[in-house]
């Protein structure tokens, strides 16, 4: 038993980082917005390898129409467009060392969502030092999922909902966390308990 109360903070601890390194990926907030809206876009990016992260490429969807960037002190950024002038890619480039192991940061954008939009999904490359390419372009269930946000109609969503989204959808995982957390301190009763009795 003594043991087995010594395991318990290692347990905790592992359950921690499963649950960090799990929802690690480069993700674009807010997680829903409406449509025919202005909006501004944060491209989340964390660095998941021990090396540094030198690069970020995304793809601009169609629905997408991109009209400003906010400059981003350590990186370059640079635009690819179509024929009719509108923004397809960005990639920003960093001038140093890039995003170190254990960090992260973000890179903003303002934008138009097209009225008609359903759902945008981001496809995002992310270069490390060595060259090596995380693609974040699969479907929602995959290792490297794309971001996806969902466009409502204007009267289904407000602002303050939109701009909550991000936090809300960080819920289903603390709360995960949190049940548990106690599911082991339950068994740990359960088994002092069983032992107390045991010994009268």
């Amino acid at each position: 038993m003594k043991k087995f109360l010594m395991m318990i903070p290692a347990i905790v601890l592992g359950i921690f980082i499963f649950s960090s390194m799990a929802s690690a990926h480069v993700k674009v907030h807010p997680f829903e917005v409406t449509g025919d809206s202005f909006q501004e876009f944060t491209v989340n990016v964390p660095v998941e390898k021990d090396i540094p992260t030198t690069k970020i490429r995304l793809v601009i969807p169609s629905s997408v129409d991109v009209s400003t960037f906010e400059p981003k002190a350590g990186w370059n950024y640079a635009t690819q467009k179509d024929k009719n002038g509108k923004i397809t890619e960005v990639t920003w480039t960093a001038q140093g060392k890039g995003l170190l192991p254990g960090q992260f940061d973000e890179f903003n954008i303002s934008a138009h969502v097209a009225k008609n939009a359903k759902k945008i999904s981001w496809k995002a490359y992310q270069t490390y030092s060595d060259g090596s390419v995380v693609k974040w372009i699969g479907p929602e269930d995959s290792e490297n999922p794309a971001s996806v946000t969902k466009v409502v109609a204007a009267d289904a969503t407000d602002t303050s909902a939109t701009n909550d989204q991000p936090s809300g959808q960080n819920w289903g995982l603390y709360l995960s966390i949190i049940s548990i957390v106690f599911g082991i301190i339950a068994i740990i009763i359960a088994l002092v308990t069983r032992k107390n009795s045991s010994e009268k």
